[in-house]
């Protein structure tokens, strides 16, 4: 389960993000992760509670929103939804797909006191 390894990775820049700005607390931390990231989210909400234990992120309120993934035509231009990671252009057929969305794996925000 990488997903420990991510949570350790995400309280360590909150944490360092709460002393940088001299926070005694972190209520909240907001994050946003992709479909496609190859990040299970659930498993990523019962990891970052362990992961936050004597820090001071341990009982920050946890959200996570998920994005979908969305290719954009290297022919065409256009924009559009995926399944996965290959996809042929809805619009033209084209197979010249970029992913412009859903491998995401961000800290939106970090709510502190």
């Amino acid at each position: 389960m990488h997903e420990m390894s991510i949570a350790l990775s995400i309280i360590d820049a909150v944490t360092a993000k709460a002393e940088e700005e001299k926070a005694g607390k972190v209520t909240g931390i907001e994050l946003e992760v992709g479909r496609i990231s190859g990040v299970q989210s659930e498993s990523l909400r019962f990891c970052l509670p362990v992961a936050a234990k004597n820090t001071v992120a341990e009982g920050a309120d946890l959200a996570i929103r998920e994005t979908e993934p969305a290719g954009k035509c290297e022919e065409c231009g256009r924009r559009f939804p995926m399944d996965g990671f290959f996809a042929r252009c809805e619009f033209c057929g084209s197979l010249d797909i970029s992913i412009v969305s859903g491998r995401e794996l961000l800290i939106k925000s970090i709510t502190l006191e």
